[in-house]
């Protein structure tokens, strides 16, 4: 089997809602999804959302090559952006081109990736993470009681702009997964997106922590400062939280050597070869691993595999628009089914033939760094993002399937 030619599609995520976090919400909750579809001689093709930066340049070091030798392909795409550097995007589109060579090799094996693998449950320990900073408290309340129906019991909000408007929120979805739970105390987690520094990581956590219990505090401070992430976690009672926008090994070993990282995470976009590889490190060091991504099926089939998998994040209980995943939510956990491969089925008429596209992204987004992150003095202030007043009567909460966009390109 050769691998002849590659695809790349985007579609969106349509949330029905505003999303968002510390650096920005975006208000159409319209969130653009690269997808990249890797083909083979043998009519076999592998999917891989994530992006597609430098593609290109990229696919050159596994074009011509056996889709089987996954691992071997992962460290020749690393090796031609040596001189660039495999940061940021690029790296994101190794992870994807990665994934859909797994794909390919399971699908060829004629089994789920889970099993391929060698994973024996098709579980895996889900939370609730809604993206939810610019949700009023009405419908942030309705949205964790729709993830309370799928038996969620542990939660990451969004916060870091206000640590009183945090802490209530936290309240809010306390009540809720504690009335879903009938009495049993639920989890929760904060996710603040580097947006303080290290002294006011560790005051307001303390605060929060005076009233309510944390699993954990999720990048409280900048995503490499070791020295700063080890003393977070030195002066508080949660677990920090960080990695899923470290790229390559070589950004954990200072956090794990320092200390700094108490729950070691990976994003969907970083691919299976890299989860493998970063959870074995952290394996080495008796730490959990925890995948981050809205539905990262790749991570989800790795992670059945791994030994110190903790629990992986749910996002949006639908996928994005046109494309269909063979997993469903049920008693709080994800369960992988039996379709060979990562069993990721693209729809590709259903994605041309959409409508909606996300609005014009302006300088604030959920992307974007605010200028004075770290350096706020007051909450709210200082170009923080606005907050969405309450309603009376909040919208639905869950998401609108409404179709996206296809920005195709091929190579053969």
């Amino acid at each position: 089997m050769r691998i002849t030619g590659y695809r790349t599609l985007t579609t969106v995520q349509d949330w029905g809602r505003p999303v968002g976090d510390a650096n920005g919400v975006f208000a159409d909750g319209v969130v653009p999804v690269s997808i990249v579809i890797v083909e083979t001689d043998e009519g076999i093709t592998g999917v891989g959302l994530g992006p597609h930066v430098e593609i290109e340049r990229i696919f050159a070091a596994i074009e011509g090559e056996d889709p089987r030798a996954v691992t071997t392909l992962y460290d020749r795409m690393l090796r031609h952006t040596f001189k660039a550097g495999h940061a940021g995007p690029v790296f994101g589109t190794i992870g994807a081109l990665d994934t859909a060579l797994w794909d390919i090799k399971a699908q060829a094996a004629g089994e789920p990736l889970w099993r391929l693998l060698g994973g024996r449950d098709r579980r895996v320990t889900a939370y609730a993470s809604g993206l939810d900073i610019g949700l009023t408290d009405d419908e942030l309340v309705s949205a964790y009681e729709v993830y309370a129906r799928h038996g969620l019991r542990a939660a990451k909000i969004k916060g870091g702009l206000d640590i009183e408007r945090d802490r209530h929120r936290l309240y809010l979805v306390r009540e809720v997964l504690t009335e879903a739970g009938h009495g049993l105390r639920p989890g929760l987690m904060l996710d603040v997106n580097e947006a303080w520094n290290r002294k006011q990581a560790v005051r307001h956590v303390c605060e929060i922590e005076r009233t309510l219990d944390l699993i954990w505090i999720e990048e409280p401070v900048r995503r490499w400062d070791a020295e700063g992430l080890a003393a977070v976690g030195r002066g508080i009672r949660a677990s920090v939280a960080t990695g899923e926008n470290l790229t390559g090994l070589e950004q954990y070993r200072p956090l794990i050597a320092a200390g700094a990282v108490d729950i070691v995470q990976m994003a969907a976009v970083g691919g299976v070869t890299h989860f493998l590889r970063a959870s074995a490190l952290a394996h080495a060091h008796d730490l959990p691993v925890s995948p981050i991504g809205n539905s990262p099926v790749g991570l989800l089939h790795a992670a059945t595999s791994v030994p110190n998998h903790l629990t992986s994040e749910l996002q949006d209980l639908h996928p994005p628009v046109g494309v269909a995943i063979d997993l469903h939510v049920e008693d709080g956990v994800f369960v992988l089914g039996d379709s060979p491969g990562l069993g990721v089925r693209i729809d590709e008429e259903a994605i041309r033939a959409a409508s909606r596209r996300p609005e014009a992204r302006t300088a604030d987004g959920p992307n974007i760094r605010p200028e004075r992150a770290g350096r706020r003095l007051l909450a709210g202030a200082d170009g923080s993002p606005t907050v969405r007043p309450i309603r009376v009567d909040p919208p639905a909460v869950m998401p609108i399937q409404t179709r996206g966009e296809v920005s195709p390109n091929s190579h053969r």
